[in-house]
């Protein structure tokens, strides 16, 4: 690991941490400390959604422009104001103009930084280094939640201003290191390529493998993590009755299952077609859903239920820790030469979309509907299943499985390079 990626991951895990810091006490914060009521909170929620929509499909176009790394920095510092100016805000206006200023600018930082990723390693590398970000995402999540939550106090809100103040220290911080990140090499787009926005991403929507891994990249957001903090928490309680204190207990469950197995399964991740490391996730969560159902629609105990409850999250980390090293090198392989930004951008679009979807749908059905609610989701998951296997017959091999394509060229230069469909293979 060179001293640029080094940078890099450090700031992965310091943004994760600022999020991870203040976003879960936002609703309590707008709703309860400023005493704006539930409606202004929930407006809040949804404005971080909207404003990473907005930005989103032109901060691929400046990354492609400028380069990973001005973007970013712009990111921090606009983050930094919104976080800074949230703290203080005392009126519903300003809470909602300063909660899209944090959005966007958290938003824009996960395709500047994924595509720093990019230009800072290699086809051989790029797997452990993907991995490596998730890792240290979910760590700086965790302590930074851990560390907020000992913080706030719900009677004052000057510890909550020092809540929002830390954090946007932390990102300017992270301005500080990140300006000294010197990329190794800095891809130029193609001879011959278009340059302009909008041309773009009409090549991006011409690759149909490309939009084939955004139809199933939105199922896999969907279906799992647009679920965890709406549909299937409100199961939990709901229909599996387990206590809020069961509730975190899953919830550490997931994130301790993607330490202790991320780098564990890397090894046959690598040496497995991504496809089919895909298509195995989807019926890993299947299963999942499945033991879900025994929770809330079983007849065993409560004990039964909560335990049940608690694997359902355990086995999403496991897939989890499978895709992390699988869906964003897929991604960088099918961008061609200097489009990695626009290609991360339209992704990251992807999960967001999924993301602001997700809660809308599960919340509601899992609350009313349980049964129906557990066999959607658990059809959605084979969806992933077959939707794998099919975006596998759009890869080239050196796409699909780029270890193997390394041993057969033995030395010899990739010519696909893993940037362009192959018909054949169509």
């Amino acid at each position: 690991m060179g001293a640029a990626m080094r940078r890099i991951h450090v700031g992965n895990a310091l943004s994760a941490f600022g999020l991870g810091f203040t976003v879960p006490y936002l609703y309590v914060y707008v709703a309860q400390v400023r005493d704006l009521g539930a409606a202004t909170a929930g407006l809040v929620l949804a404005v971080f959604a909207v404003a990473a929509l907005v930005v989103l499909p032109f901060a691929g176009r400046a990354i492609v422009r400028r380069g990973p790394l001005p973007v970013l920095l712009t990111a921090l510092v606009v983050a930094a104001a919104g976080a800074l100016s949230l703290g203080l805000a005392g009126t519903a206006v300003r809470v909602l103009v300063s909660a899209a200023l944090l959005g966007a600018g958290q938003a824009v930082m996960q395709p500047a930084l994924a595509t720093m990723i990019v230009d800072s390693s290699t086809a051989q590398t790029r797997s452990r280094a993907f991995a490596m970000q998730f890792f240290l995402q979910n760590l700086g999540l965790g302590v930074g939640g851990l560390i907020g939550g000992h913080l706030v106090d719900t009677s004052s809100a000057a510890s909550f201003t020092l809540l929002f103040a830390v954090e946007a220290a932390i990102f300017l911080l992270l301005v500080v290191i990140m300006a000294t990140v010197r990329i190794p090499h800095l891809p130029q787009a193609e001879t011959g390529a278009p340059r302009g926005g909008r041309s773009n991403w009409k090549q991006l929507l011409g690759n149909r493998a490309m939009v084939q891994l955004c139809v199933l990249g939105f199922v896999l957001f969907f279906a799992c993590y647009g679920q965890f903090e709406s549909g299937l928490s409100a199961y939990g309680v709901e229909a599996a009755g387990v206590s809020t204190s069961a509730l975190g207990t899953a919830l550490a469950a997931n994130t301790m299952m993607i330490v202790v197995a991320q780098f564990a399964v890397l090894k046959f991740v690598e040496r497995r077609r991504r496809s089919r490391v895909i298509a195995a996730v989807g019926l890993i969560w299947a299963v999942a859903w499945a033991v879900a159902g025994y929770a809330g629609l079983g007849h065993g105990s409560q004990a039964m239920a909560t335990g049940a409850f608690v694997s359902t999250y355990a086995l999403f980390g496991l897939g989890e820790a499978m895709l992390s090293p699988t869906l964003a090198p897929l991604v960088a392989d099918l961008a061609p030469s200097g489009l990695a930004g626009q290609y991360n951008s339209a992704f990251a679009l992807v999960k967001q979309l999924a993301l602001a979807v997700g809660p809308a749908v599960g919340g509601p059905l899992a609350a009313s509907l349980p049964a129906p609610y557990v066999m959607t989701f658990l059809l959605f998951s084979l969806g992933i299943t077959f939707l794998a296997i099919r975006l596998g017959r759009s890869l080239t091999p050196a796409q699909n499985q780029p270890s193997r394509s390394r041993v057969v060229a033995q030395g010899a230069p990739d010519r696909t390079d893993g940037l362009e469909v192959s018909p054949s293979c169509a």
